[in-house]
């Protein structure tokens, strides 16, 4: 169900990107302001276009999402108070907070508004360590600066 809501959102969001952008181009005066003159096949070009959206959105929350692991010593998870502390250094703010389980989201309106609302990161206990999950960029970034800092703890 998430991944079809996630869709849907790019969806949408894909379909006001072009909109902006093709309105821009007609304000301009570098487009026409006739849909028969500014595509190949007038209006029955937007179902192609649409098409085209449509197959990217179905599939772009495969590669825009992931989940991964970080190590720790032993396989013990890693401290709560730690990824707390990280994670409100970089911004976010705890979502909940469960056994084995805790959800943080951006504090910022504007930087949940550019990732659609879908700003949360997961982290989840597991036997080899702790797992990170949400945006693929927030999730590479995030990840590999906690591994960091746990790294770094565990050398002291």
């Amino acid at each position: 169900m998430k991944y079809l809501i996630r869709s849907i959102k790019y969806f949408i969001w894909f379909v006001i990107l072009f909109s902006l952008i093709i309105l821009a181009l007609m304000f301009t005066g570098t487009a026409g302001g006739d849909v028969e003159t500014m595509f190949i096949g007038g209006y029955s070009a937007f179902w192609k276009i649409a098409a085209i959206f449509a197959a990217v959105a179905a599939v772009y929350p495969n590669f825009g999402f992931m989940k991964r692991l970080i190590p720790t010593p032993d396989g013990i998870p890693a401290d709560k108070t730690v990824i707390s502390g990280y994670m409100e250094a970089l911004g976010y703010i705890p979502e909940k907070t469960g056994p084995g389980v805790q959800t943080f989201r951006h504090k910022s309106t504007a930087s949940k508004f550019s990732r659609m609302y879908e700003d949360r990161i997961t982290f989840t206990d597991t036997a080899d360590g702790t797992t990170v999950e949400g945006l693929r960029k927030d999730v590479t970034r995030i990840a590999s600066g906690l591994e960091h800092r746990l790294n770094n703890m565990s050398n002291q």
